[in-house]
């Protein structure tokens, strides 16, 4: 038995999908998870989504839709974490590729549909904010769930959407979207977690980091990104609500214009217009501010110095957690250095390590 589970927005979606599908549906199964490639710059230094021409060792699955197998490697300079995941995870992950717009990425939904014959057909974000309208001024990231949301609607099958861990990404408040959730289909405990544990340890997504981590049972509030934005971990964070797709589809502005678009520059130009941005502007200017940025050094006292003045001022802003990601930001370290930041910290600090967060001592 095949199940299809699309990873709205890409990176840390794709291993929240994997949860979901350990969560759900066991082990009599493996799920198709269908992602895009595109990742933080502080993985992937080349701005916006990576399509199948940035990668060697794919594996063609249908005549639009490539897998991502271990071995699979991308070209530099570009970066993506996909091919470590398909290491570590029993799933299938294919390559969702926007460069082709809404059309293109409904005839790659509908030729897997129609290859895998799939059970069910789930869409999953986390955080929630494939249900903005667009004009939000919290929302950061919103073409890519527009982009999936728009495609999907198209698709002659039957399709549930899913949100978990409403609010985690910091886009959207709980109290903003909670009107809009239906019915609660899980909440994640840490039994579901184990799945994924060790992938979380070097995966650098902030919302499934967090929607792990309340599942743990970690409450409280986690600064993230690298505005700093604060994040409530409380007792909704571990669950998975389904959304009325219709419903989404007629509140996002962003998706509903996407409908028709046949390129990427096409939903960019409308992601401008409506939201008054475009998240991969965003990336290309500060992919070219961090061109320019010499690399700090890691030095264990400095570093541990610069990390109790942060500590600190976020005690002070109510802050108790954190992610590596937000710190390696604030202590002016490259993403190349995070993962040797978190060694670091955690060899002298153990009890401040609530996995995969940062506790604030």
């Amino acid at each position: 038995m095949t199940r299809l589970i699309v990873a709205a927005g890409g990176g840390g979606d794709a291993v929240a999908a994997a949860m979901l599908d350990a969560a759900l549906y066991g082990d009599e199964d493996r799920a198709v998870i269908l992602t895009y490639a595109w990742d933080r710059l502080l993985v992937d230094p080349v701005p916006g989504p990576r399509g199948p021409d940035n990668f060697t060792g794919l594996e063609q699955l249908t005549p639009a839709v490539w897998t991502v197998p271990a071995d699979a490697r991308p070209i530099a300079p570009a970066g993506s974490t996909l091919p470590r995941l398909a290491a570590e995870l029993p799933h299938t992950f294919a390559l969702l590729d926007p460069h082709h717009g809404a059309e293109g990425v409904t005839r790659q939904l509908e030729e897997l549909v129609s290859h895998l014959a799939p059970a069910s057909i789930d869409v999953l974000d986390v955080g929630g904010d494939i249900l903005a309208r667009g004009d939000e001024p919290t929302l950061k990231s919103p073409l890519a769930d527009a982009l999936t949301l728009a495609a999907c609607c198209q698709v002659n099958a039957a399709v549930r959407l899913l949100v978990a861990g409403p609010g985690l990404d910091g886009e959207l408040p709980l109290d903003y979207i909670r009107g809009m959730l239906g019915p609660l289909v899980h909440t994640f405990t840490a039994q579901d977690i184990e799945t994924v544990s060790s992938v979380l340890e070097w995966h650098p997504s902030e919302a499934t980091g967090m929607l792990a981590a309340t599942a743990r049972g970690v409450r409280g509030t986690c600064e993230i990104r690298d505005a700093g934005m604060p994040v409530s971990l409380t007792d909704e964070g571990p669950t998975v609500h389904q959304v009325d797709l219709d419903e989404a589809l007629s509140r996002n502005e962003l998706a509903r214009a996407a409908l028709t678009t046949e390129s990427l520059d096409e939903v960019e130009a409308y992601s401008r217009e409506i939201c008054g941005y475009s998240e991969i502007d965003y990336e290309r200017n500060k992919a070219a501010w961090l061109k320019d940025q010499a690399e700090a050094e890691l030095d264990a006292e400095s570093v541990l110095s610069q990390l109790a003045e942060f500590e600190a001022e976020a005690r002070d802003r109510g802050i108790t957690h954190t992610t590596f990601r937000h710190l390696t930001e604030v202590l002016s370290l490259s993403g190349s250095q995070r993962d040797s930041l978190r060694e670091l910290l955690i060899t002298n600090r153990p009890e401040q390590h609530e996995a995969p967060l940062w506790r604030i001592r």
